[in-house]
């Protein structure tokens, strides 16, 4: 960590340098904070990345909004998937007929549900599914996300993220492409 405008955490991700501002959570711990919002060049590397670790062991890939949604879709472009399914934080109209789980992570202040559509219930039945992530900290969304699968009729086949935070590094049911610490 450095000290310029702030504090910096370096994280190499299969040889690609990054500078993650440091952030205090309102629970007191420290977090490198990652964000691939907006950042097209680090989601298509780190999308490239994943896709070599999921070729050919997944049918299609659920991830939950909002941030391991532009991820997931070029990884699942790059796979050569037509489809892949999107767990929103929302329950929208089109949802009414779908399925929905608990779900708290790290970054959130209180419960949350997530809320997968019939079509994309119907995406995963009988498939392999790659769960897939920004960032594996807790595991409470990787898990909610997991439980969908096997709610929809899937099986999981794998869990994947860009980073695993602190603990989830020593995880042995998680595929990840550099660890970074809890402060």
């Amino acid at each position: 960590m450095n000290g310029q405008k702030g504090e910096f955490y370096t994280v190499d991700i299969c040889g690609r340098v990054e500078e993650l501002p440091v952030l205090k959570l309102a629970s007191g711990p420290k977090i490198a904070f990652f964000n691939l919002h907006g950042n097209v060049e680090l989601t298509e590397y780190c999308a490239e990345k994943l896709a070599g670790l999921l070729a050919g062991k997944a049918d299609i890939l659920l991830t939950a909004e909002s941030k391991g949604l532009q991820l997931t879709h070029c990884a699942a472009r790059m796979l050569g998937h037509r489809f892949y399914a999107v767990a929103r934080k929302s329950l929208k109209l089109y949802m009414q007929d779908g399925i929905s789980v608990a779900v708290k992570s790290i970054t959130t202040a209180k419960e949350q549900r997530l809320y997968l559509s019939a079509r994309d219930v119907e995406l995963l039945r009988g498939k392999r599914v790659a769960v897939v992530d920004d960032v594996i900290s807790t595991g409470g969304s990787i898990e909610a996300l997991s439980e969908l699968v096997r709610m929809a009729g899937g099986t999981v086949a794998l869990k994947a993220a860009v980073l695993a935070e602190g603990d989830a590094k020593d995880r042995d049911d998680i595929v990840f492409l550099a660890p970074i610490p809890v402060m």
